[in-house]
């Protein structure tokens, strides 16, 4: 297993529509293990293959919710190949989003609050749910990722100026250090 370098915005990549797996192999499982642990050591809770330079439709997501009797986070990593949500709910949530491609920055996002999903494990097998909570919010920002979208696309051109300001000046202050 190995980290991967995380595109960060602006980088065009992460503007690439990414293309349908068309086999779930060991060299797509050997991605998958890389993007699990290149997340956890950023730290994140998702990341899309497109974020590593991979236009895959492939994303992992282990929101970490439930800790341990030490205070450690329990893992509970999932696998999305292929995913595609339907059926948004016409109720919406808003959640303070951030994104391993844009560090360290966050936003209040609006996104519908449940969906239904499709996609492939790691072991090829289909699966069908209905999502809710942090995992619809988590899955929705990083499909968002699959088609070329950053979570800062669905702010107003004010506050995603704003931000990209704030991080471009973390970047200058990190190299002068």
């Amino acid at each position: 297993m190995a980290i991967l370098p995380i595109l960060e915005a602006p980088d065009p990549r992460l503007r690439t529509l990414s293309k349908p797996v068309d086999a779930v192999d060991d060299d797509l499982r050997a991605l998958i293990a890389d993007m699990f642990e290149t997340m956890y050591d950023a730290p994140g809770i998702g990341l899309a293959a497109i974020q590593v330079g991979v236009p895959n439709r492939v994303l992992v997501i282990d929101l970490q919710e439930d800790e341990d009797a030490e205070g450690k986070p329990i893992r509970n990593p999932r696998v999305f190949i292929n995913p595609e949500l339907f059926d948004p709910s016409e109720e919406h949530s808003v959640y303070k989003e951030g994104c391993l491609s844009v560090p360290d920055q966050f936003a209040d996002v609006e996104r519908p609050t449940t969906i239904h999903a499709r996609w492939l494990d790691a072991d090829g097998k289909k699966h069908e749910a209905l999502l809710d909570g942090l995992l619809a919010t988590c899955l929705q920002h990083e499909m968002d990722h699959l088609e070329g979208i950053l979570f800062i696309d669905h702010l107003s051109r004010m506050k995603r100026d704003m931000l990209m300001k704030k991080l471009d000046k973390a970047r200058r202050l990190h190299r002068a250090a």
